[in-house]
């Protein structure tokens, strides 16, 4: 039966079953000896295992407060809910139930990606794969200043992202302008992170694969093919160039010279015509008619060493025949090669069918011009 029961409260007894005087509240200096007794009684005496109680208690508390920082973390701590410090690595105490420890891995390097779809300079439609690479630079911010950073990094990645690639032709960011986009990205993303206090450091931001949407990829791969086939065209075209470019230089840097040569050569050979004629009117002055002579001589004498026919007088001087060494096969049969002697039969020989021809086509000359 509970000791506040009708019945059991007009004894005089308080709750540790002691009797309080009639007319009177409860001695609460008594019942604290009732307690002592009690908490003395379990540890097995009075006053001193109450104090090793407290002891133990307070080795308790004092223990709960250690806690350790690793070499890659930095510890925020809050006292009351405000904030206190940020701890390094080490061995470290706070006040337990007063003091509030939130460990931050700062060295770690954490990745986001994410794809979406979105429009550029030109207004086409692609889809760009973003992967961006950060860490936490300073715990405090990390922990107190955004309610989540890593869902406003998300965020401030694909604004970012729309933002330059809103501002950048198609052909760009499919092909030489990735590069440029990337450091563009990071750039615009840690301003938006920094302005919000995050505390997260970007890395790296790098861009994936750029493709069109499903219904116009067969476009676009064709495309992206023809702008392959043009940059193997022009380097074919330009290694064809760098190929024939010297070639062509090397063969109109010979004709120059060759033509200098020439020119050279002309104006030599003319200035030797022009003084050998000054001589030979020297000697024209000097004897006419010798000079004359000597200069038909000279004259026949050059024409007639080329001339493959031989011209004979005839005997009574009426008619001129040649005789055409080149067509006389019997005569070419017994001529010998050149550089050898003839001995005295070939040379008959020769004479005798030289002139048989000779009577044969004089014979022929007469009888035509009788008729």
């Amino acid at each position: 039966m509970a000791w506040n029961e009708p019945g059991n409260q007009g004894d005089g007894r308080d709750p540790w079953g002691s009797r309080k005087p009639a007319g009177k509240g409860p001695d609460m200096d008594q019942a604290l000896r009732d307690l002592q007794e009690r908490f003395g009684n379990l540890f097995g005496g009075g006053g001193s295992g109450v104090t090793v109680f407290l002891v133990l208690l307070v080795l308790a508390y004092g223990l709960l407060g250690i806690y350790q920082v690793n070499e890659q973390e930095r510890a925020v701590v809050l006292r009351f809910g405000v904030y206190k410090e940020t701890v390094n690595p080490g061995l470290h105490w706070n006040w337990p139930l007063i003091d509030s420890v939130t460990k931050v891995n700062t060295t770690r390097l954490r990745s986001h990606s994410s794809r979406a779809l979105m429009l550029t300079r030109n207004v086409n439609l692609v889809q760009v794969e973003l992967s961006v690479q950060y860490n936490i630079a300073d715990a405090k911010n990390f922990v107190l200043e955004v309610r989540d950073p890593e869902r406003s990094l998300r965020q401030a990645a694909e604004s970012a992202l729309r933002h330059v690639v809103g501002n950048t032709p198609l052909d760009q960011v499919f092909t030489v302008g990735r590069a440029n986009v990337a450091v563009e990205v990071q750039k615009r993303l840690q301003d938006y992170l920094d302005s919000y206090n995050t505390g997260i450091s970007i890395t790296k931001v790098n861009l994936g694969d750029a493709s069109a949407p499903e219904p116009v990829q067969d476009a676009f791969k064709d495309v992206n093919k023809a702008r392959e086939d043009e940059e193997r065209f022009k380097n074919e075209a330009q290694a064809y160039a760098n190929m024939v470019v010297p070639e062509a230089r090397g063969k109109a840097k010979r004709m120059v010279e060759e033509a200098t040569g020439y020119k050279e050569q002309v104006v030599a050979r003319a200035q030797g015509d022009a003084s050998r004629f000054t001589q030979l009117l020297a000697e024209y002055r000097k004897a006419p008619a010798v000079t004359r002579e000597r200069l038909y001589v000279d004259a026949i004498q050059s024409v007639m060493a080329n001339n493959p026919k031989v011209m004979v007088d005839h005997s009574n001087g009426n008619s001129l025949m040649y005789l055409p060494l080149d067509k006389l096969g019997a005569a070419s049969a017994v001529m010998p090669s050149q550089g050898t002697q003839l001995d005295a039969d070939q040379l008959r020989q020769l004479s005798d069918r030289v002139l048989e021809q000779m009577r044969t086509q004089s014979a022929t000359t007469r009888g035509e011009g009788r008729r």
